[in-house]
């Protein structure tokens, strides 16, 4: 590994990063601007910036990224600035960044790089450790050669065949090819008790919270259920799937599943590695399609979201759109856009509270047209099953007589056959 990302691996920083991206003709927006997401996602690696350089071009240059003359005013700022690092808009390919390092000599990390380090810098839990290592090593293999190009160096040129840099490079594919299966070895353990988990609530109604990174998901989840998760102004703070029951007017509980947040260029190993992940949330009954309201890229935020959805196969799943951070809308014509997209909106403040009665009000009536509603008889020796009933459907009618507690209630085929099999009668 070259010097550059030792430092970036072992030394407290936090470090001075210049950032860069290219964008089409036309675009009038400043640097800053551009690379106002990636500036997001460096604060949250805990990078300063020191600078940024956007260059108008049709495609990125497949050697370098940038042009010529633009790499040349890259390289000056570096030497002006001291800048440790220099971060990329977009993920680079294996020689991209090996020649960009030889041309600036400091370290350079592409979107995906920086992505990886901040899903390592949030794993807590076994599951989410596993995951981020999996695909930073997926992500290492194809690369590995621009790591060890300072090995060849030392040995009188790069590319000189059976160097030392060439067998290492040997060694680590072997050992990082062990440690993936490894991984996945242990991961395919995780994943299958937490799908024995799953199956455990599968006669529950389960809705699923979806949307950009620092949507406001853990705020909402905090709000409806006083979970008490990690809720914080950051992007990528939620890695791990919670789940939280979410107790609604007269009494009846679903279960509030939130997940890692999407983000447009995902690396594509994070997607691979938290599939499983995203799937147990995605499994979900209804989603609650999150989006930040206050945000001037909130269309832009909600396709990346479908799109993420769409490849994970979920692109059907009924979903309610949820606008959060109507406390930071002062201007409510900038919705419009929202509003066109189609389908079930509502407008709240998962941080104030405004808006939540609306969003139970308008999940009770999604309830009431998708659930069927029975009559079920629960003799009075099978009176344990009411606190489930009352818990796990809603109740609309209920009456006491000779032969039990008759209730009218609205609820899941999957909850009816549970009932049924555990004493409850359907009345005719």
């Amino acid at each position: 590994m070259s010097d550059a990302r030792q430092l970036q691996s072992t030394a407290a920083g936090p470090f001075e990063a210049i950032l860069i991206g290219v964008t089409p003709h036309g675009d009038e927006r400043s640097a800053p601007e551009i690379l106002e997401e990636l500036a997001e996602l460096a604060d949250t690696g805990e990078f300063v910036i020191a600078g940024c350089v956007a260059q108008h071009r049709r495609h990125p240059d497949p050697n370098t990224y940038l042009g010529r003359g633009k790499l040349d005013e890259l390289a000056e700022l570096v030497e002006q600035t001291g800048a440790k690092v220099v971060i990329c808009d977009d993920s680079l390919s294996p020689a991209q960044g090996r020649n960009i390092e030889q041309a600036l000599g400091t370290l350079v990390l592409d979107r995906s790089e920086l992505i990886l380090h901040i899903f390592a810098h949030h794993a807590r839990s076994p599951q989410a450790k596993l995951q981020v290592e999996l695909a930073q090593l997926l992500y290492q293999i194809p690369r590995l050669k621009r790591m060890w190009t300072h090995l060849e160096r030392q040995r009188g040129g790069i590319g000189v065949r059976g160097g030392a840099g060439e067998k290492q490079i040997d060694l680590d594919r072997s050992e990082l090819r062990a440690r993936i299966a490894t991984c996945q070895r242990q991961l395919q353990v995780i994943e299958g008790r937490k799908a024995r988990e799953v199956r455990t609530r599968a006669d529950q109604f389960t809705i699923a919270l979806v949307g950009y990174t620092n949507a406001g998901k853990s705020t909402l989840m905090n709000s409806l259920t006083q979970a008490g998760v990690l809720a914080e102004d950051r992007l990528f703070s939620t890695l791990d799937t919670r789940t939280r029951p979410w107790r609604l007017p007269g009494g009846r509980v679903v279960l509030l599943s939130d997940t890692v947040g999407f983000i447009r260029k995902l690396p594509h190993q994070l997607v691979s590695s938290f599939h499983a992940t995203l799937e147990e949330a995605l499994n979900a009954d209804l989603l609650f399609l999150l989006v930040d309201g206050s945000s001037p890229h909130a269309i832009d935020h909600l396709h990346t979201v479908e799109e993420v959805l769409e490849s994970l196969g979920a692109g059907n799943l009924p979903r309610i759109y949820v606008v959060n951070k109507r406390d930071r809308i002062d201007d409510m014509s900038l919705l419009t856009p929202l509003h066109r997209h189609g389908g079930t909106s509502v407008l709240v403040s998962a941080r104030t509270g405004a808006g939540l009665g609306d969003l139970t009000d308008t999940l009770v009536g999604y309830l009431g047209r998708i659930e069927r509603e029975v009559e079920l008889v629960v003799p009075h020796d099978a009176g344990h099953l009411q606190p489930e009933i009352r818990s796990g459907t809603t109740v609309l009618r209920e009456e006491y007589r000779e032969d039990g507690c008759h209730l009218h209630v609205q609820l899941t085929d999957a909850m009816l056959a549970r009932l049924l099999a555990r004493g409850a009668r359907q009345k005719t």
